[in-house]
């Protein structure tokens, strides 16, 4: 980078809020710089170099230092090291935001100028311990899993480069209790809302959608997704954990389990959750396979052992490596050796056999059944199921208020680590749930004292540590930021799942008090939770991104199949609060739920589908991955489309939002156009 740089004036009022803004010179060219007021607390800066011939130059930058010493620091992703920058790939809701006691700063790339095109990648970064804020251009490459890192070789043509970026700037202490909301507000009505509107990221009701992933798990893939068998005298089933292409009828090797075959009841991979979109499709079409596979599957919940009231998440079966024409493959022996354990993402082992119990997907199955008992049947086993678990959480309680995580496998007793988490609040939204149904005060009691703990010690500083954090794919900080920040960025490794669950846990809190107190706190954790939601479609995202979620501050995802159980919370807020915007994101994020999907209803994923595996066709409408994009990198040829279904993280996730929200809201997706118009209008 040439050392030449030029000092961006600043008016009076930025003034109070920039010390100093400086540009690199590119080539050896200074920019022309125009700064217009864009309305109240708004600047747009843009930057243009004319190049009277090509230029090779690895690194652009500009430089914003605050002219106050910020107590806080928000960036979409990490930066650990000065090698270390936000690459465009990470651009769902792109800013920088910082702020003291009165000050509020935020920085937010210019998208018109991105979506005009450019010859080099944009990025963001953030420098809190020389408090420097940064906006550049630079090759990048993805280490970790995933951090992104600039790479040399970067070269303009001859020509106009064009740069820019918004400034945003605010006092007083609203902009603290809640740092995300003018940058939200920002990008969806620049934006998000009005793609939204002209019908992204699918203009078209969405049962043909939920009709393919049935048909796909129940008849032209039903022998490698439906798994049904005796257990202990009692019929169960329930679709398999996972599949990938090799599964497929038009798949020309041998079949290669990707991973052993199992069955998940656990806060990602639910089965009780799919089995209640299963149920009211079956109610819906009158179906009675359906309703009776939905039953299996129930009773497949039912059936884990429980000690002490604790229960395991997943049942699997025994695997072994057979040979097959010449190729070593993995198959699961049959479920005759089937065994019980729990989510092998944990900080103890990999090992489903050998995990530990976990606090936080034992809540969740327990909740579900709740739901199941008081939407769908009822059925009293569920509810004394879920009572006796929560008569042995309230005994895990500790002084603060918080749940631990795990639980060892042999003692039951707490582990250490994350025994103060926000994996907590999904034992808040249980409990309250459960005092609902039973009206003891016990339930509500343990329940508000939990987020009491969350909302003092967990929401100001953002530690949103939870399991997927740092035992998913994401390992990149489990052994040295667990508990601690980043300190050049001054933030925790973050997920947003922990944001999910306590913005639902606040919300359930505030219906049950009626203290607005939860709700405010709540709608800055659900902000909080957008900032991660895709509120543009980028150029080089080669599927339709409007409303799809990413995942955490250290990794790559696209389009995560979490937007499916995130889109009806986000409603929940739009409509309590008659916010327009959140009525549009929480809408967007359940059309989104559906893009990845291979169908001809979705043309351009399906054509990234076929230049990543050209075998599939018409027996494979309904697969879907997970997310898109997830290792850091995406293409026009396929690069960023995966090899597997998760039907409890995808096609079966998606079909149970979409019918569980079109139960609960029926006119509203009538309304824009989700659902098909109902004969006798049914009501909200």
């Amino acid at each position: 980078m040439s050392n030449e740089t030029t000092r961006v004036p600043l008016d009076g009022a930025l003034a109070a809020f920039i010390a100093s803004m400086e540009a690199a010179s590119l080539g050896g060219v200074r920019p022309a710089v125009d700064a217009t007021r864009a309305g109240v607390g708004r600047v747009n800066v843009k930057l243009r170099f004319e190049l009277p011939e090509p230029v090779r130059q690895d690194d652009w930058r500009i430089d914003i230092a605050p002219a106050f010493a910020p107590t806080f620091h928000w960036a979409p992703h990490l930066t650990p090291t000065d090698r270390h920058i936000i690459d465009q790939h990470g651009f769902r809701s792109p800013a920088l935001i910082v702020h003291d006691a009165d000050r509020w700063l935020a920085v937010v790339p210019d998208l018109d100028l991105l979506l005009a095109g450019s010859p080099v990648r944009w990025y963001m970064d953030l420098n809190a311990r020389d408090n420097r804020l940064t906006l550049g251009m630079s090759r990048y490459r993805v280490a970790e899993h995933v951090l992104y890192e600039r790479e040399a070789g970067a070269a303009y043509p001859a020509g106009t480069v064009e740069f820019g970026f918004f400034v945003l700037t605010g006092e007083g202490p609203d902009y603290a209790r809640n740092p995300w909301r003018p940058v939200l507000d920002l990008l969806w009505s620049g934006w998000g809302g009005p793609l939204f509107r002209a019908g992204e990221p699918l203009g078209r009701p969405l049962e043909p959608y939920v009709d393919h992933a049935y048909r796909w798990a129940f008849e032209d893939w039903k022998d490698a997704v439906w798994q049904q068998f005796e257990l202990d005298g009692r019929t169960v089933g329930a679709p398999v954990f996972i599949v990938n292409v090799t599964q497929s009828p038009n798949y020309p090797g041998p079949v290669n389990e990707r991973e052993f075959r199992s069955i998940w009841n656990q806060a990602w991979f639910s089965s009780l959750r799919s089995a209640q979109g299963l149920y009211r499709y079956g109610l819906e079409t009158g179906n009675r396979e359906h309703l009776e596979r939905a039953r299996l599957m129930k009773e497949l919940a039912l059936s884990a052992p429980r000690r002490e009231g604790f229960f395991p998440a997943v049942i699997a079966a025994e695997m072994e490596q057979i040979d097959a024409g010449g190729r070593t493959v993995s198959r699961a022996k049959g479920w005759e050796t089937a065994y019980w354990g729990n989510s092998n993402r944990n900080p103890v082992t990999r090992s489903a056999k050998e995990a530990p119990y976990h606090i936080l997907d034992m809540s969740f199955t327990a909740l579900l059944m709740l739901r199941w008992h008081e939407e769908l049947e009822p059925d009293e086993r569920l509810l004394a199921y879920a009572e006796r678990y929560g008569e042995a959480l309230l005994r895990l309680q500790d002084g603060k208020g918080f749940f631990p995580a795990w639980l060892d496998a042999a003692t039951l007793q707490p582990l250490p680590v994350l025994a103060e988490s926000p994996e907590t609040s999904m034992s808040v939204t249980f409990l309250l749930k459960l005092y609902e149904l039973t009206g003891s005060d016990a339930y509500r009691t343990a329940a508000l004292k939990a987020m009491d703990a969350v909302a003092e010690e967990i929401v100001p500083v953002g530690r949103w540590e939870d399991f997927e954090t740092y035992w998913s794919c994401s390992g990149y900080g489990s052994d040295t930021l667990l508990g601690r920040k980043a300190e050049r960025n001054d933030m925790f490794k973050q997920c947003n799942f922990s944001m999910f669950w306590t913005a639902e846990a606040l919300l359930a809190c505030h219906r049950t008090t009626g203290e607005d107190r939860y709700l405010r706190l709540g709608e800055r954790c659900l902000d909080e939770l957008l900032m991660t939601q895709a509120s543009w479609q980028p150029p080089y995202i080669h599927v339709n991104a409007l409303g799809g979620f990413g995942v955490m501050n250290a990794d790559g995802e696209w389009n995560d199949a979490r937007q499916s159980l995130f889109a009806e919370l986000i409603l929940d807020y739009g409509q309590l609060l008659g916010r327009q915007e959140y009525v549009e994101r929480g809408l967007a994020a359940l059309r989104c739920a559906f893009v990845m999907m291979y169908c001809p209803e979705n043309p351009r994923t399906k054509a990234q589908w076929e230049k990543a595996h050209p075998f599939f066709g018409e027996r494979d409408y309904g697969f879907m991955m997970e997310n898109y994009g997830h290792g850091g990198v995406a293409d026009e040829n396929g690069e960023g489309i995966g090899e597997f279904t998760i039907f409890d993280w995808g096609n079966g996730a998606a079909a149970e939002g979409f019918l569980r929200v079109k139960a609960h809201r029926r006119a509203l997706l009538e309304k824009y156009g989700l659902t098909e118009p109902s004969a006798e209008g049914a009501p909200l």
